[in-house]
């Protein structure tokens, strides 16, 4: 008994030692940041290539279709695959789509890298976001819930930073980008290869069995208005990740890159310090609190369009990015509190599913109208869209709060 007992005290240094949730949440933002990093670079591919306002969203929403289809197809995947199995096939569709960019040779491989980039963060939605939560100690629930939204909101606003400083400042504008983001790819795929499995008993070989949109009965009652606000939220996400480039570009004739990376950073950074309040506030009051706070943002965005003024333009991107956040991060909470386990993954993804449809067809439109009436009042419509909304939500959301059963 006296030799045998040392044992457990030599093992737990060894597990205390493997990564936990805020290395999952590294992978997650390394993962994510590959999904925004062509976002200045697009209008150095339109002198390139010589295409339109439209076809620039629609190769963007192309990336949020890639992200649907493998919500619907595989969202449920790591619930028997495992989770790290997923997160490395995720990193995959990262590295592919990098490489895509890498030898760029006109749309069509603009198109393969935004679909292979949307395969990436359909996987990391779901499977990353619960193994943030999972990997949490006992009492670090709510700080693993922030790790994984900030991931997730993050690394979208680290992508534009990124290329936009390296374009303007480094060599190769539209490789360096791209080969460094590889490089961070290839540090994920070791922390994702050190990080425990979370699965009982995971299947690594079984084959994907789709669900579609898959919510339990139990969570019905707080996905409808959380998925509501989440597609509210996100449509203002893609309208600065596609548009808003090209109106800092043309509409304000500033040509700096790391000015447009910044732009759109700003809004991801709001979102991510939105998130960080939503832990004082409680989910029913945070959801509709951050759809009013969405609201004041999505009007500066237009009077910014109207005035055609930077500062107004991000002064929409920090109040909307705020509201963003608070109405998020209480929303995934709610749903990924109120999923029962063994199909949390799966209602996670159908949650991202909605949010994912918010930033892809609303910006569609806003390029289809640029072709008609410009990109200001085409902007100016989409806003003024969004802002009813948005403001439909927030009422629906304070006569029907999400209960604080799953909060």
């Amino acid at each position: 008994m006296t030799r045998t007992s040392p044992r457990p005290r030599g093992d737990r240094p060894r597990r205390d030692r493997r990564p936990g949730y805020l290395a999952a949440a590294t992978v997650f933002a390394i993962g994510m940041a590959g999904t925004t990093l062509p976002t200045p670079l697009y209008g150095l591919y339109r002198q390139e290539l010589g295409f339109s306002e439209l076809m620039v969203t629609v190769v963007f929403a192309s990336y949020a279709v890639g992200v649907i289809l493998t919500l619907l197809l595989a969202g449920n995947h790591s619930d028997v695959a495992g989770r790290r199995p997923v997160l490395l096939c995720a990193l995959g569709f990262a590295a592919a789509s990098a490489v895509c960019f890498l030898f760029e040779g006109g749309l069509p491989a603009l198109f393969a890298g935004r679909v292979l980039s949307g395969f990436s963060a359909g996987l990391l939605s779901g499977a990353g976001t619960v193994t943030v939560l999972e990997l949490a100690p006992p009492g670090r629930r709510s700080r693993a819930g922030l790790a994984a939204t900030a991931a997730n909101m993050g690394g979208l606003g680290c992508g534009p930073l990124l290329s936009g400083f390296l374009a303007e400042y480094a060599p190769l504008p539209l490789t360096l980008p791209f080969l460094v983001h590889l490089g961070l790819v290839a540090v994920a795929c070791v922390i994702v290869l050190l990080l425990p499995e979370t699965v009982p008993d995971p299947r690594p070989k079984a084959r994907p069995r789709p669900q579609g949109l898959y919510v339990p009965a139990q969570v019905r009652g707080v996905f409808a208005p959380a998925s509501l606000a989440a597609f509210a939220g996100f449509s203002l996400l893609g309208l600065f990740t596609a548009v808003a480039p090209s109106f800092v570009s043309h509409a304000l004739g500033i040509g700096n890159l790391a000015v447009s990376g910044l732009v759109v950073f700003s809004v991801f950074l709001s979102s991510t310090a939105g998130q960080a309040l939503t832990g004082r506030v409680p989910v029913h009051t945070a959801l509709p609190l951050g759809c009013l706070v969405l609201v004041g943002g999505l009007l500066l965005v237009g009077a910014s369009l109207w005035a055609e003024s930077l500062a107004l333009m991000v002064a929409g991107a920090v109040c909307g990015g705020l509201g963003q956040g608070l109405a998020f991060r209480a929303a995934l909470t709610a749903v990924g509190n109120a999923a029962p386990p063994a199909h949390r993954a799966a209602t996670v993804s159908s949650f991202f599913v909605v949010a994912y449809t918010g930033i892809s067809l609303p910006v569609v439109g806003v390029g289809a109208l640029t072709m008609w009436v410009g990109l200001e009042r085409a902007g100016l419509t989409f806003t003024a869209c969004v802002t009813v909304l948005v403001a439909a939500t927030a009422l629906h959301l304070v006569r029907h709060p999400a209960t604080s059963r799953q909060e």
